[in-house]
């Protein structure tokens, strides 16, 4: 199993640090785990979410890395790992009546894309079956 694991090549995209709250970021993530780039670009595109844009574009940059890493055809490549982590929170103090205050938490949070070919996908593939 070994020889098979480091025969498979991953790119990867983080992004870290970005406003928005982890739950709403992983609606968005939660769409497209498991799916090849094509498809997932085309749900991107049609995802009503302020998160979507982002993911979208940090979906270019990982296929954008895998095209360095010399993995050829963008059409076969898999997202086979997404991943939404809680980032730093900013504390705002909200003052209220009376002297008191509360706080409001700005989260944030590090989105992490991994990308890897799928011998099922691509147009390669179409056409060995036919």
């Amino acid at each position: 199993m070994s020889e098979q694991a480091e025969q498979i090549q991953e790119a990867r995209a983080i992004l870290r640090g970005y406003r928005a709250t982890p739950r709403k970021a992983r609606q968005v993530v939660d769409l497209i785990r498991g799916k090849g780039v094509e498809e997932a670009r085309a749900i991107l595109k049609f995802t009503p979410r302020h998160a979507a844009r982002t993911v979208e574009k940090l979906l270019r940059s990982a296929v954008a890395n895998a095209a360095q890493k010399a993995m050829r055809d963008p059409e076969r490549l898999r997202i086979v790992r997404a991943t939404v982590d809680p980032g730093r929170t900013f504390k705002v103090m909200y003052p209220r009546a009376m002297g008191r205050g509360n706080f409001i938490r700005k989260r944030s949070s590090h989105i992490t894309l991994v990308v890897a070919e799928d011998p099922k996908l691509g147009r390669s593939s179409r056409r060995a079956r036919r």
